[in-house]
């Protein structure tokens, strides 16, 4: 099969969809991989690396559309490469349809089997968003402590706190993959963290694994009791596939100090907090009710070698199958493949996505 890795061309996106390593190991088993020139350079992965790997460099965006017949991209479609996708080719790549409407819309119109990292679920759990969502939670807690510096605007309040002075007060929405990531780094610097879960069971693990953590049934009471009193507030909330759940209104922003900071992971989701909206590692942050808002909506992009290696690790076996067998064959040997195809051959076959935006849907036919 021909796999093609495009550059991704989304503002300020540097992961690349295959290391080298990943291109070699499907070249080995004699797939042919086109790679866009410069593809990996943000993630320090040079062209002489996939050339090494026996890859072809490809200097044209749309050649290596044209010439491919299963895409793996980071990053969703951008409106300019709409028309480069076609019936027939496979687009393997983070998606998070839900959220966007325009870009469901677009792929139905052009017919590509589009499946997402993200909806495959494998065990109860989302093994291709997992890695992302480590490296986000991880960072929430870096951002959102350098954003409460005084010159950015923030209260001047230190996470960790120094003896004398009491830490930084840190509550996290969610106490899945990101939320317990951004629990983990917080307590490391000796921040007071507090955790927000509606699951018994999660809340026993979290108790258990993070000792100096607090955990918290997740209410819109608990919630309003904290929030005049946080300084970091993270939104790791996440419904598999579907819109992220709006927990934050705006009138529960005005509750918190000024200076104070909010980190919504789940912006590419559509945000947790009405007041959240997308933005970019050059242009991070806004204000609104006096709270500091990081949105970042491809937040592991700041660590692209990092979150490039991860992700391969986890998507490299889907594409191996894919590459060797076709769709239909790799959804029978691996039945969680079924789960990541969100639209085929014109026709949405996501229930939550169809469901975000009232459209009909299908299953997938493999």
């Amino acid at each position: 099969m021909i796999v093609a890795v495009p550059k991704e061309i989304k503002p300020q996106e540097y992961r690349v969809g295959l290391s080298p390593s990943a291109a070699y190991q499907l070249i080995k088993r004699g797939h042919r991989v086109l790679v866009e020139r410069g593809a990996g350079t943000g993630a320090a992965f040079p062209d002489a690396d996939y050339e090494n790997a026996g890859a072809e460099i490809v200097s044209e965006h749309k050649a290596v559309f044209e010439r491919s017949e299963l895409v793996v991209k980071v990053k969703e479609p951008q409106p300019e490469e709409f028309a480069l996708l076609r019936r027939g080719q496979m687009l393997f790549t983070y998606l998070h349809l839900a959220a966007d409407r325009a870009l469901t819309d677009a792929l139905l119109k052009s017919g590509v089997t589009g499946i997402a990292y993200e909806t495959i679920e494998v065990n109860h759990r989302l093994p291709l968003l997992e890695p992302m969502s480590e490296i986000a939670g991880r960072m929430s807690i870096l951002v959102g402590g350098y954003f409460l510096a005084k010159h950015f605007g923030g209260s001047g309040t230190l996470i960790g706190g120094v003896p004398g002075v009491l830490p930084g007060r840190i509550v996290v929405l969610g106490g899945g993959v990101s939320g317990i990531n951004a629990a983990r780094m917080a307590t490391g610097l000796g921040a007071d963290v507090t955790i927000l879960e509606v699951d018994l069971e999660r809340m026993r693990y979290l108790d258990i694994t993070l000792h100096t953590a607090h955990t918290l049934y997740s209410d819109e009471s608990h919630l309003l009791e904290l929030l005049p009193s946080v300084d970091l507030l993270v939104g790791a909330v996440l419904v598999p596939g579907a819109k992220a759940p709006r927990l934050i209104r705006r009138d529960m922003l005005r509750r918190m100090r000024p200076g104070s900071v909010l980190v919504d992971i789940a912006i590419d989701q559509g945000g947790c907090a009405e007041t959240s909206r997308p933005t970019t590692h050059h242009d991070p942050v806004f204000v609104e009710e006096g709270v500091t808002h990081y949105c970042v909506a491809n937040m592991p992009a700041a660590y692209a070698r990092t979150a490039t290696q991860a992700l391969t690790n986890a998507t490299y076996h889907f594409v191996e199958l894919l590459a060797d067998h076709g769709l239909a064959e790799a959804c029978h040997r691996q039945p969680a493949l079924v789960g990541g195809i969100n639209v085929q051959n014109g026709k949405l076959t996501c229930k939550v996505v169809a469901e975000a935006h009232g459209l009909a849907w299908e299953a997938a036919v493999v």
